[in-house]
């Protein structure tokens, strides 16, 4: 039993009850070959499972997390050997002690070390999770009036920046004659690492030309994605968590069962096992995003217009709602899979069962007030794209049109209840809502006119008709309106 108010760490964890699941490897035997930069929530409940998974076969590929500004997490589990619990919330909820983080950074106080970590032949592979805006992107690649790449170019011995800190290592093993590692981008942004590379390359052009050369020839920037919900930690986690341990843990992690890791296998000096621990290697990342774009992002954005409008509020609310969750399973199977060009290997039947787990959880509480947000960004890509192919394909297009016009009076019925949008076009969309008379045609015409949202389709009358269909079908809008026009949706759903 470990003592009451004692810390988790590599002394207590021996004493952990048999049930809490921990490392089965010696991480005194384990080695850093990982660097990490942007050590959040989301990296240590996800990609350092992962490796977790593989330090008993693979003990070279320990990490080293490293946070860019705040020493938060360096301060929280630095006093437990990098040591911190994973909890998976589901209808069973399991506890794991996670022990691939070897060492903990932090750059803004301890530069030095993460650059010297950084050159370290030992490390052959660096990871990040910095979030879109942490790349300092612009719209044509690095964006050079970021103050954090201003700061860089002037002193690129001190960078404060991701893509500094990356070049900085990479300098620093091409002067010593030191390979160089691979670079990993995995945030949920489009081709991730071909737009890491191009700002690396960019960067580097501007310190020293013959760089930018060697890294463009030498220096390898897959792609991947990755996916499972995160919620964030809170007082609540961090109680449970204890009284299971019989310790304190500063800083546990959760997240829902299910996980997703795809990498396009192009590493220049060497890789870990990745696929021993269930992470899938592909050379189509953009078939895999697809998938996930439309048999889960636009499944989403039905469930969160739709059950908007009956008032309901979270996504396992939704699923609990008779008429709504076997249209939006018919919606999947019927009138989306057929349109995904699938990567080789890919059981779009097998994703499909595992998403309508997942949104089933009760465990996870994902508010569909949130996921409503920046409809006019999130329709045409999750929605209008799966409609165009389908009209290309002479395939029915009526309940795909459905949650685009539950779209509509969503942002209609805000508008009369004065409630704001969260939208770059809530201006424009409010306008349009605020002049709706209640006449599908009349309305839906003022719709397509926006033409950020809806050209080219606003041109093709059998899409016009279909939404103006669906936008009557709902009706006033009411609970009861949406539900009947679900119910008379599912009709004929084996077409």
């Amino acid at each position: 039993m470990t003592v009451p108010g004692a810390r988790l760490c590599n002394t207590t964890l021996d004493a952990l009850p048999p049930a809490i699941v921990r490392p089965t490897y010696d991480r005194a035997g384990t080695r850093i070959g990982i660097v990490h930069l942007g050590a959040g929530a989301f990296h240590r409940a996800h990609q350092a499972v992962y490796i977790d998974d593989l330090l008993a076969e693979a003990p070279d590929w320990a990490i080293s997390a490293v946070s860019l500004r705040s020493s938060d997490v360096r301060d929280a589990l630095r006093p437990q050997d990098g040591l911190y619990t994973l909890v998976r919330i589901g209808e069973q909820e399991t506890l794991r002690v996670i022990g691939a983080i070897g060492e903990l950074l932090c750059a803004r106080d301890e530069r030095d070390a993460v650059l010297a970590r950084l050159a370290s032949a030992q490390v052959r592979l660096v990871t990040l999770t910095v979030t879109e805006k942490g790349y300092c992107l612009g719209a044509d690649g690095l964006d050079f009036d970021h103050p954090d790449i201003v700061h860089d170019l002037a002193a690129p011995d001190a960078p404060a920046s991701a893509i500094g800190l990356v070049v900085a290592g990479l300098r620093q093993r091409r002067a010593r004659g030191v390979a160089p590692y691979t670079v990993l981008s995995c945030d949920n942004l489009a081709d991730n690492g071909g737009r890491l590379r191009r700002a690396a390359l960019q960067y580097a052009q501007r310190i020293d030309p013959e760089l930018a050369r060697w890294i463009e020839s030498e220096v390898a920037f897959p792609r991947s994605m990755v996916d499972s919900i995160t919620p964030a930690t809170d007082d609540a986690l961090r109680e449970r968590v204890a009284a299971q341990l019989g310790c304190t843990d500063a800083w546990p992690v959760q997240r829902e069962p299910y996980t997703q890791w795809v990498v396009e296998d192009r590493f220049c000096n060497g890789r870990p096992p990745l696929e021993r621990a269930g992470v899938t290697l592909s050379d189509d990342i953009a078939g895999h995003d697809r998938a996930k774009l439309r048999l889960l992002n636009a499944p989403h954005s039905a469930l969160a217009y739709l059950g908007a409008l009956m008032h309901l509020a979270t996504v396992a609310d939704a699923m609990r709602q008779p008429t709504l969750a076997p249209f939006v399973e018919t919606l999947m199977r019927v009138d989306i899979a057929p349109t995904v060009a699938v990567p080789a290997g890919f059981d779009a039947d097998a994703y499909i069962d595992a998403i309508l787990a997942r949104f089933r959880n009760p465990a996870i509480r994902h508010l569909l007030a949130q996921i409503a947000w920046d409809g006019s960004q999130k329709i045409p890509v999750r929605l209008l794209g799966t409609i165009a192919d389908a009209l290309a394909a002479a395939r029915p297009i009526e309940r795909l049109c459905l949650p685009v016009a539950g779209w509509l009076r969503y942002v209609v019925r805000q508008a009369q209840v004065g409630v704001a949008l969260v939208d770059p076009l809530a201006a424009v969309l409010t306008s349009t809502a605020a002049a709706a008379s209640g006449h599908a045609h009349r309305d839906i015409d003022a719709f397509l006119a926006i033409d950020a949202v809806f050209a080219p389709l606003s041109g093709d009358a059998r899409f016009v008709e279909a939404l103006a269909a669906a936008y009557a079908a709902l009706g006033n809008a009411s609970p009861a309106a949406v539900a009947g026009a679900l119910e008379r949706a599912m009709q004929g759903a084996g077409r």
